[in-house]
């Protein structure tokens, strides 16, 4: 079943699904869970080609879903921060190779666990308002400077949607608008890479399905959360995320 034993398969809707809700419910996390769960049940290669088409259309539905205008104007808001990300992953990216990728996920994972821990402890962090556009900035640079090594450019985003205070659909709309960009040009590096070719196309494909239902029940959530509940639920999905980036670099480390 796709190349796939029949448990493998069930096993992969089953996180899809789940990875789904997660992303509707808080906007992120959807790629680690996956990528988390994929890799013990499937090779590698499967796993990252399984999850991108998922990926690319949960963000294409996440980014609209207040309508094309308001994606549109999130993208022109915050500029600055997704003109960062995108230069300063061309700037990182040749330097992958270099610098060993422990020390990124490590260097990335401590401070987003200490700042989630921060703000759960009812001392939250805001931003004065004179420097939200350098801290914006900095937040795309930061996050472009790790998306070129290790791939990962969200968390500082999100570090400082939470720290300005935006609004619960704006932040998720936001999340959206930056993710596709990421997804976009991943979709199309493993189409000439042959990642994504006839055999792994239809199970990435066909994963959309568990993924969109999953996404639709996240999104009937987010809309019943207060704004204090979001806010705790992502720090706490913040914590898991910054612990799994420590758990791989230790890994990366002791090879």
């Amino acid at each position: 079943m796709f190349g796939l034993e029949p448990w493998q398969f069930v096993a992969a809707f089953g996180v899809t699904a789940f990875a789904g809700f997660v992303k509707g419910a808080l906007g992120f996390a959807m790629p680690m869970i996956m990528i988390s769960a994929f890799g013990s049940i499937m090779p590698a290669p499967v796993a990252l080609a399984a999850m991108i088409l998922p990926t690319l259309f949960t963000n294409i539905q996440q980014a609209v879903r207040d309508g094309r205008p308001a994606a549109v104007a999130s993208a022109i808001k915050f500029r600055l921060h997704i003109a960062m990300v995108g230069i300063f992953i061309c700037v990182s990216a040749g330097f992958a190779a270099v610098i060993p990728q422990w020390v990124m996920y490590a260097l990335l994972g401590l401070p987003i666990t200490l700042f989630a821990l921060w703000q759960l402890s009812g001392r939250p962090l805001v931003l004065n308002l004179r420097h939200r556009r350098r801290a914006e900035g900095w937040s795309g640079v930061i996050g472009g400077l790790y998306g070129g090594i290790s791939g990962i450019w969200g968390p500082p985003l999100i570090v400082y949607l939470l720290s300005v205070g935006t609004e619960k659909r704006e932040q998720v709309r936001v999340q959206g608008v930056v993710f596709l960009i990421g997804a976009v040009v991943l979709t199309v590096a493993h189409l000439f890479s042959g990642l994504l070719n006839a055999s792994t196309l239809p199970l990435s494909a066909v994963l959309c399905i568990p993924a969109f239902a999953g996404m639709m029940a996240g999104f009937a959530l987010q809309d019943r959360l207060d704004v204090e509940q979001f806010r705790r639920w992502t720090l706490l999905l913040l914590i898991l995320t910054g612990l799994n980036l420590i758990r791989r670099a230790f890994d990366l480390w002791s090879l």
